[in-house]
């Protein structure tokens, strides 16, 4: 768990960086595919999803979701990612979605910099902390490449 400063230019910059965003989404997409068939199945999204706790608590406080509530949640999530309703997610449409998601977090946070907690997930990265890892970089690169002040 760590603290950072971020803001929406930060998670912008990450999903620009074609690069860097395209390897962090493979490693994430490639962590849920757990059998290895190179697509995600609803359970494997599922499961995934089920880490996030989205429904299950209020304010720190466990409460109790109704099964079928959950169910109709995660199945409209991955609806959401299955673009071509084929009934499994590729990469090509994880890539899309993730997207999708950053941007209107980077939307989300606006302009104007805010400290946020970042957890670890069980794949062991977080894309915010990423991203300000980039960002980071960027400014530490930019800063060794400056001549120095006299």
């Amino acid at each position: 768990m760590g603290v950072a400063i971020l803001d929406g230019s930060t998670v912008r910059a990450f999903v620009g960086d074609e690069a860097a965003f395209n390897r962090s989404i493979d490693e994430r997409f490639a962590a849920l595919d757990l059998n290895g068939d190179g697509v995600l199945s609803r359970a494997e999204l599922r499961r995934a999803l089920e880490t996030f706790r989205l429904l299950e608590t209020h304010f720190g406080v466990d409460v109790v979701t109704p099964p079928a509530e959950l169910a109709a949640l995660y199945n409209s999530i991955f609806d959401q990612f299955d673009l071509d309703r084929s009934g499994t997610v590729d990469r090509d449409e994880f890539r899309a979605e993730m997207r999708n998601i950053l941007l209107a977090i980077a939307d989300g946070l606006g302009d104007s910099p805010i400290q946020v907690v970042l957890e670890e997930d069980e794949a062991g990265s977080n894309l915010l902390q990423q991203a300000v890892d980039l960002e980071a970089s960027k400014i530490a690169a930019a800063s060794a490449a400056a001549p120095p002040l006299s």
